[in-house]
C-alpha cells in the first residue's frame, strides 16, 4: 500500500483498498449523519459489490446511479442529483462518495462542493484515467453547451482511494485512454519514467501499481506548487488544449470520444507544433508521436 500526501488529503493506492476505507470511516464516522454513493451502471455492477462486501459502512448508504459517459456531465443531471439529495434528507454533515471514472469524480465533486454550500466527499476512482489524473488536483466541474469543463471549482476531497484491481474490469480501449495521461506525465516531468512506460505490460495489470503511484506523485508534486493553475500546473495541460477542443467537437455531434483518446491526439498535434516552432528536433518529435500511436 502506498500513501501520497497532498496538502489537505491523502491518496491511498493498493490492490485491496478496503482496509484504508474502513480506517477512514472508523476515524471519521461520527462526523457524518448520512452517506450517499454516486455510481454509473458500470461501477455499480463491477466495483461497488467488491467494496460493499468488505466496507460495512456502505451497506446503509443511499445509492444514486447515473448513465455512464461524458453526456451525463451536465447541469441537468446535477439538478436531478441535488434534488435526490434533498429528498433523501441530506444535510451539511452528509458524506458524498464518488465511485467511478472521471465523469463521476468531476461531477460528483462539483455536486458535493455546491450542495448546501459544500459537503465532504471522497473519491474511489475505478478507471486508469481517473486514477492517474482526476484523483489529484481538486478540479471538479461539468460541461456546458458541449464545452468541456466550462463550469466548476477547485475543491479537494477528504481522501482518495485507488484500487488497482478495478483495472481488471476495463476493456482495452479504456485502459489505453488512461494510459494517455501516464504518457503525458512521463513527457512533461520525468525521462526515466517515459522510458519505463514504453515497456508497460498490458497483459499483467498487477504491474500497474508502480505506474499509478509514479503518475500520481508527479501530478501531486506539480499541483502542490501551483494548486490553482497560475503557472507550473499549466504543464499538465499538454495535449489538452487541442484535446478538449476535439472532445467538444465530438460532444456537439453526439459522438463523444474518450478523454484519453482526445488527449493522445492533442499530444500528437502539439508535439508536431513544437517541432514546427523549433522547440524539439524532428528525431524527438518522431519518437514521441510513434510511441503515442
Amino acid at each position: 500500500m502506498a500513501e501520497i500526501k497532498s496538502k489537505t488529503y491523502s491518496i491511498f493506492i493498493s490492490n485491496d483498498i478496503t482496509k484504508e476505507i474502513n480506517r477512514f470511516f472508523k476515524q471519521s464516522k461520527s462526523k457524518y449523519s448520512k452517506l450517499f454513493i454516486l455510481v454509473d451502471e458500470n461501477s455499480l455492477k463491477h466495483c461497488y459489490p467488491q467494496l460493499v462486501e468488505k466496507v460495512e459502512y456502505f451497506e446503509s448508504a443511499e445509492i444514486i446511479e447515473i448513465d455512464s459517459g461524458e453526456e451525463s456531465k451536465t447541469i441537468e443531471v446535477c439538478t436531478q442529483i441535488w434534488t435526490a439529495l434533498s429528498e433523501y434528507g441530506a444535510d451539511r454533515k452528509s458524506l458524498f462518495v464518488n465511485i467511478g471514472g472521471g465523469v463521476i469524480g468531476d461531477m460528483g465533486g462539483f455536486i458535493a462542493s455546491t450542495f448546501k454550500r459544500g459537503i465532504d466527499f471522497i473519491n474511489i476512482p475505478t478507471t486508469l484515467l481517473s486514477q492517474v489524473d482526476a484523483s489529484v488536483g481538486g478540479k471538479v466541474g461539468i460541461d456546458l453547451n458541449h464545452l468541456k469543463n466550462e463550469i466548476g471549482v477547485f475543491n479537494n476531497p477528504k481522501a482518495v482511494f485507488i484500487n488497482s484491481q478495478f483495472l481488471n474490469t476495463l476493456d482495452k480501449r479504456q485502459l489505453l485512454s488512461g494510459f494517455a495521461e501516464i504518457i503525458k506525465h512521463g513527457l512533461i516531468a520525468e525521462k526515466s519514467y517515459w522510458d519505463t512506460i514504453k515497456s508497460a505490460d498490458f497483459s499483467n495489470l498487477n504491474t500497474f501499481d508502480s505506474l499509478i503511484e509514479t503518475s500520481v506523485q508527479i501530478k501531486n508534486n506539480i499541483v502542490s506548487i501551483d494548486p490553482t493553475e497560475q503557472g507550473m500546473r499549466k504543464t499538465l495541460n499538454f495535449g489538452h488544449t487541442i484535446g478538449h477542443a476535439l472532445e467538444s467537437l465530438f460532444l456537439a455531434k453526439a459522438k463523444p470520444i474518450l478523454h484519453g483518446e482526445a488527449v493522445a491526439l492533442g499530444m500528437i498535434c502539439e508535439t508536431y507544433l513544437s517541432f514546427l516552432e523549433n522547440l524539439i528536433s524532428e528525431e524527438i518529435a518522431v519518437k514521441i508521436i510513434n510511441n503515442i500511436r
